[in-house]
């Protein structure tokens, strides 16, 4: 192998912002922030959650002008 051309390889502190958790891996960076892993990911909790779509479909409802089934009954 030749030298001086690999990136320097340092032990990186992963964090969830999710769900605060931390974890180590090698990695080419220090530090990395990770919106979800393991132990919030809905597929490996079972659970799932749809905090971020529920704002997504009310600001799209109100940009067409749509309106909610809630307000239809």
């Amino acid at each position: 192998m030749k030298d001086s051309i690999h990136p320097k390889v340092y032990k990186c502190k992963v964090t969830c912002i999710s769900c605060g958790s931390t974890f180590e891996i090698l990695d080419t960076k220090p530090e990395l922030r990770v919106d979800t892993c393991s132990k919030c990911h809905p597929f490996y909790t079972g659970k799932q959650r749809f905090v971020q779509a529920a704002g997504r479909v009310d600001k799209f409802n109100k940009k067409y002008g749509l309106k909610s089934e809630e307000e239809n009954k």
